[in-house]
């Protein structure tokens, strides 16, 4: 089986971890967000974990900020790319959000793009990352109706994207 690199994104809420937990059935999985260094960063300046608009706009500028001063996410997103392709997973999910960023890792990576998304979930507009999360012309698109459909479509995707 070959290994495969898939961008995943969707607004908040859409199912991207369930999806991911999903595909996890059917394969090994390998799971990595580009934000989880900013999240390390953003506990040190007593951020609590949450989720609210407030939340997602601190993470996106601290993001912006680190990518702008070091590219630290991008690199971090290198690092674990290096580490699938030394370990036994066949799939690597990496949640990214900002269309320029996912387009780095497309060209240098040849990664498949995916995009979740759930009816009636409004779009979060309260940052540049998670506003933009529609400005990109993915590969495959999954709508997540029920958590039985989302199974089955996550089963075809793993037979799809590894054939």
């Amino acid at each position: 089986m070959k290994k495969s690199i898939v961008i995943i994104n969707g607004t908040g809420g859409s199912g991207k971890d369930t999806f991911v937990s999903y595909c996890s059935k059917y394969c090994n999985v390998f799971n990595f967000s580009s934000i989880d260094k900013i999240k390390e960063i953003a506990t040190l300046m007593g951020w609590k974990g949450g989720k609210t608009e407030k939340d997602r706009k601190f993470l996106a500028d601290l993001k912006a900020l680190a990518t702008d001063y070091s590219d630290l996410p991008y690199n971090s997103i290198v690092q674990a790319i290096n580490e699938f392709l030394d370990n036994d997973s066949d799939i690597m999910f990496i949640h990214i959000r900002e269309p320029k960023e996912i387009e780095r890792i497309v060209s240098k990576f040849n990664a498949k793009t995916l995009l979740i998304k759930r009816k009636n979930y409004e779009l979060i507009k309260s940052n540049q990352s998670d506003a933009n999360v529609g400005n990109y012309d993915y590969d495959y698109i999954i709508e997540n109706d029920t958590l039985e459909k989302l199974e089955e479509s996550a089963k075809l995707f793993i037979k799809k994207i590894l054939k």
